[in-house]
């Protein structure tokens, strides 16, 4: 796993605190998510998972599925949650890339 893309999983793990609700923002081609649905994420994907993109593990329709977390708004999460989502949004906003 690229070193950037460590540092960000360690940062997101430590700092997010699972299960959390979270709304879907926005559709994606690579999730089955629609935009305003509502999801429990359980846990960040596991860190092979995460060398392009984070991912997190959502129950969905009575299955586990990863989707990325930049589609996922977290609905009242505590602080240190919407903190790092917040982080994670802004660099994928800025462009930044693995």
């Amino acid at each position: 796993m690229e070193e950037q893309a460590l540092g960000w999983y360690y940062y997101l793990e430590n700092k997010m605190r699972f299960p959390f609700q979270a709304k879907c923002l926005a559709a994606k081609v690579v999730s089955p998510l629609r935009k305003g649905e509502v999801v429990e994420v359980r846990r960040l994907a596991p860190e092979d998972a995460c060398t392009s993109d984070m991912l997190v593990l959502i129950r969905w329709q009575g299955r586990n599925l990863a989707v990325p977390l930049s589609q996922l708004a977290a609905v009242d999460a505590d602080e240190s949650t919407a903190e790092a989502i917040g982080d994670w949004h802004y660099w994928v906003a800025e462009g930044y890339r693995f």
